[in-house]
């Protein structure tokens, strides 16, 4: 996947649970509260307050416990609705961010994850099919992750930055996971709907607010009449979906092939990181209060579930220098001030290991300092002990000798490197490689540059739904000397991060495009107006959502 005085629940906290659940928790992620500051009176808004305030109140006593994957009152549809228009305003965040390495290092551990849910039968292929399954990762040096409406995951760089294990970072993610697989986030919205509408949207204004103001004192006393009514039930209520999505959590990675000692890593490692350092840094902590007794019931699991070796399943190929190079890559794009950049190169020289040899690497790059990101490249590449970590090592060594490209002092065998590495980065280097070599294409000699845009349009139609790629693959033919491709993959890109608006604009400047250079390509006028058409089509079913609520 921010002390409170005694009887005044923090609204920013578990113990807080009128805005516990993962479909509320992103409206106090700080990181998301810029592009709700400004979709607030917009889509976000109008998309939970009103709905939330039309849902009526239903007869089953306070006490009732859902079961297990029991969405209340909220369908699949709506769910999916309601997580799209969060989705949406957080594409438009300056903090959402589309790191290719961190991305397809994320992917390789939450993959596993997802198919061992279904395999067990915790995750419907209804749910599986209807939701949009997305991790999305946020610029934001804080300790945090969490669930949203429809299959969307957040997760902060903060969060990959301190896991000293992939199995760390597993167990988070198989926690938020399981948090949907069990429709937590619909239950939780069915609870709050037996309370009364009002108060709940005067408790998520409090949260919007405190998030915006970094305050939890505006919070309190925008919720102040209404916290009598709700706090305790559903303080159980949300304990309750925390030990579910534990013990669920914990068998989906253990069955992913990880270690089920990750989850005890990591609430160690929060732990000792928020005494150590209270300083609000740690919001995952405080939305998943990992009390005594949820500890203790997790070390008392783990010799139950077996040991790794016990099990058929196949160990999980992420291995633990490629996780230390994506740990230390977290921490480098988390704070890239001038001064966090010289320490991370300070503290990467002389026998350092793993991963503070990869951040030496990458900040010395960002400060645009060449020997230093040379020297730094040459003990990254030592440390590669395996297939993955040799990947990880030769798409930093193409990115930063594309970073430094035009740097005077870099040497000119380093520039003549730079074809064949993109090349081979282009084959062989997953998504990663492919959108770090389409990156450096444009500097390029035309047949490498035109083969590798061709392998990328190839992902991009496989992969429809990657804005990243298809934003890179814009630069691409732009720099080809074709616009009118160009501006329809940046209409992709929009269609993809469910800006219909936008995207139908695009389509239509790449129409006009093609009009005004007289373009004779009957087949791709064709697709252009199929996708002109298709964004409006959406865009219009969205205004008339919008106007049903």
């Amino acid at each position: 996947m921010r002390s409170r005085p005694p009887l005044t629940p923090d609204p920013t906290s578990d113990d807080g649970a009128p805005l516990r659940g993962a479909a509320l928790r992103c409206s106090r992620r700080h990181w998301l509260a810029g592009a709700l500051r400004g979709a607030f009176a917009g889509a976000t808004a109008t998309a939970l307050l009103p709905w939330l305030a039309a849902q009526p109140s239903p007869a089953r006593a306070a006490t009732d416990l859902p079961a297990l994957g029991d969405g209340g009152e909220l369908t699949l549809s709506e769910e999916r609705r309601l997580g799209d228009q969060i989705a949406r305003a957080i594409y438009r965040d300056p903090a959402y961010l589309d790191d290719a390495p961190l991305a397809d290092h994320l992917n390789a551990i939450w993959q596993p994850l997802f198919a061992a849910a279904r395999r067990r039968g915790e995750l419907a292929d209804e749910l599986a099919e209807r939701y949009a399954w997305r991790l999305l990762l946020a610029r934001d040096r804080t300790v945090n992750a969490f669930a949203l409406p429809g299959g969307y995951l957040g997760v902060h760089l903060g969060l990959i930055g301190v896991t000293g294990s992939a199995d760390e970072l597993a167990s988070v993610l198989a926690h938020e996971l399981s948090h949907v697989t069990q429709r937590h986030i619909a239950r939780l919205i069915s609870r709050q709907n037996q309370q009364a509408p009002l108060v709940l949207a005067a408790m998520i204004l409090g949260a919007l607010a405190a998030s915006a103001a970094r305050n939890a004192d505006i919070a309190s006393a925008a919720i102040a009449g209404g916290q009598a009514l709700a706090v305790q039930s559903q303080l159980n209520f949300s304990r309750d979906m925390e030990r579910e999505a534990d013990r669920i959590g914990l068998a989906v990675l253990q069955a992913a092939g990880f270690d089920g000692q990750g989850f005890l890593g990591m609430f160690d490692r929060l732990q000792q990181s928020a005494r150590l350092n209270d300083d609000g840094g740690f919001p995952y902590l405080r939305s998943h209060p990992l009390t005594t007794e949820r500890i203790a019931d997790m070390r008392a699991r783990l010799p139950l579930a077996g040991a790794p070796a016990d099990r058929t399943t196949p160990a999980v190929p992420v291995s633990a220098t490629a996780h230390a190079f994506m740990a230390a890559r977290a921490r480098v794009l988390a704070e890239p001030a001038p001064d966090r950049l010289q320490a991370h190169v300070r503290a990467g020289r002389g026998g350092a290991d793993a991963g503070r040899r990869y951040a030496r690497a990458l900040a010395a790059a960002w400060l645009r300092d060449v020997d230093e990101a040379l020297a730094a490249l040459e003990t990254v590449r030592d440390a590669a002990d395996d297939a993955a970590a040799g990947r990880a090592a030769d798409a930093l060594r193409l990115e930063v000798l594309w970073m430094l490209h035009g740097e005077a002092r870099l040497p000119r065998e380093q520039r003549e490197a730079l074809a064949p590495l993109a090349q081979r980065a282009a084959h062989d280097g997953g998504r990663a490689g492919l959108l770090l070599a389409a990156q450096a294409a444009g500097g390029l000699p035309p047949p490498v540059r035109d083969g590798i845009g061709q392998r990328l349009l190839a992902w991009c139609v496989a992969h429809p739904d990657d804005p990243g790629a298809w934003g890179t693959l814009a630069r691409v033919q732009h720099a080809q000397g074709q616009p009118v491709r160009a501006t329809r993959a940046e209409g992709e890109a929009r269609l993809a991060q469910l800006d219909y608006a936008g995207a139908l604009d695009r389509f239509r400047a790449a129409q006009r495009l093609a009009r005004e250079q007289g373009l004779n390509d009957l087949q791709e006028l064709s697709v252009l107006d199929a996708r002109a058409r298709h964004a409006e089509t959406l865009l219009r079913e969205q205004l008339a959502e919008a106007q049903r609520r």
